[in-house]
């Protein structure tokens, strides 16, 4: 009632004084102002919202495909909505996914989303030094052997250039510098 009491204020301030001046005073723009004006007949009724309802609607769902959502529904109750909509294709459905997603939320149809099942951590073995998981992954993941011998030679050349290799929780120094700095002079970086 408080919007029909407004917009009779505005009209009647408009006969007045003039629509620019009710546009400006009521904070409204003046084709707002004209359009009450014109369907303004004395009444408070005739200021009333009208129905934004669609008169018709031409692409209505028909009687027999209701039935069938309905039908496909009881037995696919826990299918998603576009499983469910292929489903429905194979029995001649012809709408699209957007169009079934609105009857089935108008009709309250839609399937209820389990909960994610609850995350449960791996264990995972402790390192007995820094970047030992990850030396040995990229090592491993990077290196075929082809005997015990040759998979010992790998590794003493891979372990030669990864300790010649300056890092940064180091200080950027290389691991053989560091472990050589501390064994001569006690220096921690």
């Amino acid at each position: 009632m408080n919007t029909i009491k407004f917009r009779q204020a505005f009209i009647e301030y408009s006969l007045k004084n003039g629509v620019t001046k009710a546009a400006i005073r009521y904070k409204v723009n003046r084709q707002y102002v004209y359009r009450w004006l014109k369907r303004y007949d004395e009444t408070l009724q005739s200021l009333a919202d009208k129905s934004h309802k669609p008169h018709h609607r031409l692409n209505q769902h028909t009687a027999e495909e209701l039935k069938l959502i309905a039908d496909m529904r009881k037995r696919n109750s826990h299918a998603g909505l576009v499983v469910f909509w292929v489903k429905l294709r194979q029995r001649g459905y012809s709408r699209s996914v957007t169009g079934l997603y609105r009857v089935l939320r108008r009709q309250g149809q839609m399937a209820v989303k389990p909960p994610n099942p609850k995350y449960i951590p791996k264990p995972y073995e402790k390192m007995l030094y820094p970047g030992q998981r990850v030396q040995n992954e990229y090592f491993y993941a990077t290196h075929k052997f082809y005997s015990f011998d040759d998979f010992e030679k790998q590794l003493k050349v891979h372990n030669y250039n990864y300790n010649k290799f300056p890092m940064r929780p180091l200080n950027w120094k290389a691991p053989a510098d560091y472990i050589k700095a501390f064994l001569e002079n006690g220096e921690v970086f």
